[in-house]
């Protein structure tokens, strides 16, 4: 097979692997690009950086000092982990919502408010038994 009939290829399968869900695509992550500095990307586009799966949440080019684990108002890591730790969020754009589950010094909460920046011992969270 040649480079080029490869590469095209390649640009199938991710643009096939962009429409799975978030359960489907964690498990299939190598099927996803790589993250690169200097590309365009929109809402919602996915690609695997230090072997992990983040998802754009807000449309930038991307830049070598904007990684996706340094800069989490642009990028947030795809999980299905019904209780993910809780981070503390650096804006409107990764805020908790209402209904959002995270685990939190060793015990479950949900978020009871929308655009929640709070830890969960503070505001906004009901502890889940």
């Amino acid at each position: 097979m040649k480079l080029s009939e490869a590469l095209a290829y390649r640009a199938k399968i991710e643009t096939a692997a962009s429409g799975l869900d978030d359960a489907t695509a964690v498990e299939s992550k190598e099927l996803f690009p790589l993250w690169v500095a200097g590309m365009p990307v929109s809402i919602g586009y996915r690609c695997r950086y230090a072997d992990k799966l983040y998802k754009a949440i807000q449309e930038h080019t991307t830049q070598a000092d904007w990684t996706p684990d340094k800069t989490p108002a642009l990028w947030v890591e795809v999980s299905v982990e019904e209780f993910p730790e809780w981070k503390q969020p650096v804006g409107s754009e990764d805020a908790y919502m209402i209904g959002d589950k995270v685990s939190y010094n060793g015990k479950h909460y949900e978020s009871t408010v929308d655009n929640n920046v709070w830890a969960p011992d503070v505001y906004g969270w009901s502890e889940i038994q």
